[in-house]
């Protein structure tokens, strides 16, 4: 198994890199989608996400419970795509659950996933400083869990303005 972090801002391409990556596999893809829509506007976005994928893809929509649906897809699918870590930590923050124990648990179904995986995160950090503190603590959460998966996976790319720069172990993901 080989695993991939994408990280990125918004619209910088990351979700489109991350999805050419595993749609180089062969066979059956998974989507984990961790997004939940709260308006029309979120309706849209996934709409759109949606129609960019091929029948290849079955869609597992997690915006709590990722470990279990990473562990279910590595059984059904010869590759994994997650979009997005960010939306699942607000989730998770939103449902008041134990962040650090969550990333634990994730950790654990990364480190037994039988096929490849690509992960997208936003990188929240590099902005102002946030003026209240439930956005600090988003902001030093997803830095957490961004340092966290960088140091588990295998390679880790930043996108940004749709360019690909490689931080770690540049073509060691096997999903193309």
């Amino acid at each position: 198994m080989t695993s991939l972090l994408v990280l990125g801002g918004a619209r910088s391409g990351k979700s489109r890199h991350a999805q050419a990556r595993i749609d180089a596999v062969p066979g059956r893809l998974a989507f984990i989608a961790t997004a939940q829509a709260f308006d029309a506007e979120m309706d849209e976005r996934i709409a759109r996400h949606q129609a960019d994928r091929d029948a290849r893809w079955t869609t597992i929509e997690a915006p709590l419970d990722l470990a279990e649906a990473l562990g279910r897809a590595g059984l059904e699918a010869e590759a994994v795509l997650v979009d997005c870590l960010t939306l699942w930590l607000s989730n998770l923050i939103l449902a008041d659950e134990d962040v650090a124990a969550r990333t634990e648990e994730l950790l654990a179904a990364l480190a037994i996933c039988p096929v490849p995986i690509a992960f997208v995160a936003n990188e929240v950090g590099m902005g102002i400083v946030p003026d209240n503190a439930l956005s600090r603590r988003f902001r030093d959460e997803a830095g957490r869990l961004n340092q966290r998966l960088a140091e588990e996976v295998d390679e880790v790319v930043f996108v940004a303005a749709g360019l690909p720069l490689a931080l770690k172990g540049e073509g060691k993901f096997a999903g193309g």
